[in-house]
């Protein structure tokens, strides 16, 4: 996947006989199938948005050049990218993973070693098996480090198994 391009959902199914499909919208940003957008199949070329419109939860598109339901089946079920936006304070998971862990005060607490996705806030899965609500960076230098300020004994509870 190019650095620039962001997976923003997938093709599910085919809907109907005219070339439609039912597509799961990953972004926060529904702009992003306006007509005239363009995405990128994970498995090659781009698709032209000719129409969509929400239809339980999901979205229904025709792309531009896909008319009947065989033409449609031809689309697989890709996963769709469009570029990254730039947005103020945005926090993205490839450039968090990796990342090396402070304290404020400098005291180095472990890597990043994943993003889990939680309901309240996600999380940084720490190398050390810690787990640090995104609530609680401070700063971040993107793939370079993240600057934490969690409550006492946050950490600790990982490094003695939670008890």
């Amino acid at each position: 996947m190019t650095p620039d391009l962001l997976e923003v959902g997938r093709i599910v199914k085919v809907h109907g006989l005219r070339g439609e499909v039912l597509v799961e919208l990953y972004s926060d940003f529904p702009d992003r199938l306006n007509p005239g957008s363009v995405l990128t199949r994970s498995d090659g070329g781009d698709l032209t948005i000719e129409t969509s419109r929400l239809h339980q939860g999901r979205w229904l598109i025709f792309f531009e050049g896909v008319r009947g339901r065989e033409a449609a089946e031809a689309l697989g079920r890709p996963t769709l990218l469009a570029e990254r936006r730039e947005i103020e304070g945005a926090l993205w998971v490839d450039e968090l993973i990796g990342c090396l862990v402070e304290l404020a005060d400098g005291t180095h607490v472990g890597t990043v070693a994943a993003v889990e996705a939680n309901p309240a806030s996600d999380l940084l899965v720490l190398d050390s098996g810690a787990l640090v609500p995104l609530t609680f960076v401070l700063e971040h230098v993107p793939s370079i480090k993240v600057v934490i300020d969690p409550p006492e004994g946050l950490l600790e509870l990982a490094s003695d198994g939670g008890s």
